[in-house]
């Protein structure tokens, strides 16, 4: 889901606000993302798929990670403008990028002229961004397409053009587009609704099953981020299409729309109300289907972005004048997120887009002047639970992020503890990242890191063993290195 910034009257909100209670979270600012920026996802181990502005006024793909932001879209696919929708605990990133190839039909696929980013003309690819590389994916026989979600075996869901024409689109849209799994880097086509000729797959959770919706041909939506007008929530599984339903409207408003299934078969998304004129967030499971979760109190409409495997919701609530606050529903329970933060944060929290976990949740901010932040949120239990007991095996590796000039580095994992003792270290190679040499001895908890592969983002982690056969992996090094008069 493309940002829904940024018209709010970000003072008054900041005036509107009740004081917090104690805090449950810590908060911590990603930097000014520009107009258009988003993080959308947080992994399990913390990595963030997101998009910023980083030069000029384009849009880069990136991966937030321990403090560091860094930019998958050099080259890219040779195009301008990308977005990492999602990244997983390999190291592996998708979304969608332009190309240096011109789109045949004029199509602005992936919005960003829409959004008002400067485009030029040129097709969108789908890609899967793995060891430094970003590799398209194939469509479904047209120009373009999108990669939404990558699961932790690798699996891909998304949607992508066929070449046939559909004479309802609006300009300038004008091929048919499918909802589709990516598999080995093959396409398969997932079926819509009966009668939708257009379709997308948001999400796909480790066992395979995946999530989206399917509907007619729109004007360019910031909500869906798509041409579409989605009727219908669909879930797909073995082999299956199974429409979710709806809160009581026909889709003709904002739609009916399924974001986020979790490993527990769980489903978040929105869905129009009766009459169509507000939508909120839901809630599906296949025992109760469809639960309406509300909205924050003085609120008309919500939309539910994203659910973990603990039930815990994440998306916005907005006001009759599209005025959008974060929130965290669990347990029958919507909260604001702005009421869960130290009180004198210099953040609005207007919109949550991942959580993991662990509890952790990054979304959009703005500051009082109005410009757009990334933040993450982590339980304040993460911060404060005092360290493990001294039985507990407990990986720790230094440095967790830098950026250097030098042709390697030393990673030290001398501060890893176990109550067992006789510490074995092995630091391995995560995919996402480009390969390094590493130089090593189990008994020795330093390694050297070469960058042997040139300029780029290098990813490495630590695990240790103890002499009870115990093991603990530390958080992943991020390491970018960029020699002097690259940039």
């Amino acid at each position: 889901m493309k940002t829904i910034l940024i018209s709010i009257a970000a003072g008054s909100l900041f005036t509107a606000l009740a004081v917090a209670q104690t805090p449950r979270y810590t908060i911590t600012d990603l930097g000014a993302l520009g107009p258009t920026g988003q993080p959308y996802s947080i992994a399990n181990n913390g990595l963030i798929g997101g998009t910023a502005v980083l030069s000029g006024a384009t849009e880069h793909a990136v991966l937030f990670y321990k403090g560091l932001k860094g930019d998958l879209a050099t080259p890219g696919l040779g195009g301008q403008n990308s977005i990492a929708f999602s990244a997983n605990e390999r190291g592996q990133a998708v979304g969608e990028a332009e190309t240096s190839t011109s789109d045949a039909h004029g199509e602005d696929f992936c919005g960003f002229k829409a959004l008002g980013l400067p485009a030029a003309g040129t097709t969108c690819l789908p890609f899967l961004w793995q060891y430094a590389v970003m590799t398209p994916l194939p469509t479904l026989g047209g120009s373009n397409g999108t990669a939404n979600q990558v699961n932790k075996s690798g699996t891909v869901a998304g949607l992508a053009e066929n070449s046939t024409l559909d004479p309802n689109c609006p300009a300038p849209q004008k091929l048919q587009f499918k909802p589709v799994i990516w598999q080995e880097g093959e396409a398969q086509e997932l079926p819509t609704s009966s009668g939708d000729l257009e379709g997308v797959a948001y999400s796909v959770n480790d066992h395979g099953q995946a999530v989206g919706g399917s509907g007619s041909c729109a004007a360019f939506s910031e909500i869906t981020s798509f041409y579409l007008q989605p009727l219908h929530a669909l879930l797909w599984e073995t082999g299956t299409v199974t429409d979710l339903g709806n809160l009581g409207g026909t889709g003709q408003g904002l739609g009916n729309l399924a974001f986020k299934i979790n490993n527990n078969g769980q489903v978040v998304g929105y869905s129009d109300l009766k009459g169509n004129a507000n939508f909120h967030a839901f809630l599906w499971t296949s025992g109760t289907g469809m639960q309406d979760l509300g909205t924050l109190t003085g609120d008309v409409n919500s939309v539910g972005v994203n659910i973990n495997d603990e039930g815990q919701v994440v998306g916005a609530s907005l006001d009759a004048n599209f005025n959008p606050r974060g929130f965290l529903w669990q347990n029958g329970t919507m909260t604001d997120l702005n009421t869960l933060v130290p009180a004198n944060s210099p953040l609005l929290l207007i919109l949550a887009c991942g959580i993991n976990a662990s509890g952790q949740i990054v979304g959009v901010a703005v500051t009082s002047t109005g410009e757009a932040h990334g933040y993450l949120l982590s339980p304040s239990s993460l911060s404060s639970a005092g360290g493990n007991p001294p039985s507990v095996t407990n990986a720790v590796v230094t440095p967790l992020n830098l950026t250097t000039s030098a042709s390697s580095v030393v990673l030290d994992g001398s501060g890893s503890t176990s109550g067992a003792g006789s510490l074995q270290y092995v630091y391995t190679v995560v995919p996402g990242g480009k390969q390094p040499a590493l130089l090593q001895t189990p008994s020795d908890p330093k390694a050297t890191v070469e960058f042997v592969s040139g300029p780029g983002l290098y990813l490495v982690q630590l695990t240790v063993t103890d002499a009870s056969r115990n093991t603990a992996k530390s958080p992943v090094a991020m390491l970018t290195y960029q020699p002097a008069g690259t940039n």
